[in-house]
């Protein structure tokens, strides 16, 4: 496998602040985004890099003064869903993905994304272990 760089992709995000620079609109746009090429607005984005030097993890969270917190909810439930998940694919650490995703489905049980009568799949959820 060559580590020849064979394509190139853009994303943009767009921030519109208030003269409080508070997040007023949150915009972005890919290259490579099926649902077309122009600006997409979004309520919430969060955006983390690992520096290869510093060995350190670089953080930007915005949300809209519009954003609801039963959104903001539904918002980190499915970040740490997709979190777990990416844990589990890189790792290969079934038993700690689990675990995490535990957490998740207590979150989502306490914040009410997950009912009683729902079961963790219906509203999204996984055992790491039944998708690879």
């Amino acid at each position: 496998m060559s580590n020849q760089v064979v394509k190139k992709s853009t994303i943009e995000i767009e921030v519109g602040l208030n003269s409080s620079n508070v997040p007023e609109s949150i915009k972005w746009r890919a290259t490579d985004n099926p649902n077309g090429d122009g600006f997409t607005e979004c309520k919430a984005m969060t955006l983390a890099v690992f520096d290869k030097d510093h060995l350190d993890t670089l953080k930007i969270d915005l949300w809209t003064k519009e954003m609801q917190i039963v959104e903001m909810d539904r918002f980190v439930f499915q970040t740490m869903r997709s979190l777990a998940d990416t844990y589990y694919r890189s790792t290969n650490n079934e038993k700690l993905a689990n675990e995490m995703q535990s957490f998740i489905d207590h979150f989502g049980r306490q914040t009410g994304i997950i009912t009683d009568d729902q079961s963790d799949s219906e509203a999204g959820g996984m055992n790491l272990s039944e998708l690879y």
